[in-house]
């Protein structure tokens, strides 16, 4: 198990709010090269670490607005599993712990991870993270929806919907001038 603490001095909101925009994770984890998300719960992750190339689909099993995203990896080789919390410690500053089990494939990876490369570069990812939260004065994009942990691994109707902007709340009045479709960086939505 691997785990990661990190003080980041910005608000709770603006933390996790970031956080949720996985497609901007290749600008402060290295190895990470791209990160798609294909609906509420997936992830393709595309990783090249030292030469090893990888693609793997992630789930989210567990999403709670300003406290916690948990995931694991499904099917294919590569076996993880984590979650990441936030706590504010007053109205200007997050704390951020990050808790995830490696499974190592091969020797290679299982070297690395008892020369404690995996930890070191969770914390230096904490670090990029924090420094890419505090040079901004907003978060690049937010999604504040709940996902269960009942409900993962549960066959989802791909038709589009929206995507709410926090449980349980109307969404804005229509823009005749904006385009169809959910907001930007966030997949349709299946039905509730």
């Amino acid at each position: 198990m691997v785990h990661g603490t990190i003080r980041v001095d910005a608000p709770l909101r603006r933390v996790y709010d970031q956080w949720t925009q996985f497609e901007e994770f290749p600008r402060f984890m290295h190895g990470v090269v791209a990160v798609e998300q294909t609906d509420e719960r997936r992830l393709r992750w595309r990783t090249g670490i030292a030469g090893v190339r990888r693609e793997y689909d992630a789930e989210i099993v567990d999403q709670l607005p300003d406290e916690r995203i948990a995931w694991r990896t499904v099917g294919g080789g590569v076996r993880h599993r984590g979650v990441v919390t936030f706590e504010a410690i007053d109205a200007g500053h997050t704390r951020v712990r990050l808790a995830m089990e490696v499974e190592p494939e091969g020797m290679a990876e299982r070297a690395a991870s008892a020369l404690g490369i995996v930890s070191s570069r969770v914390s230096g990812d904490l670090r990029r993270f924090k420094d890419f939260v505090e040079d901004r004065h907003a978060a690049t994009g937010a999604w504040r929806g709940r996902l269960r942990p009942g409900d993962a691994g549960r066959p989802r109707n791909p038709a589009p919907g929206p995507v709410p902007s926090a449980p349980d709340a109307s969404p804005p009045p229509a823009d005749p001038s904006d385009p169809p479709g959910p907001p930007p960086g966030r997949p349709p939505a299946p039905p509730r």
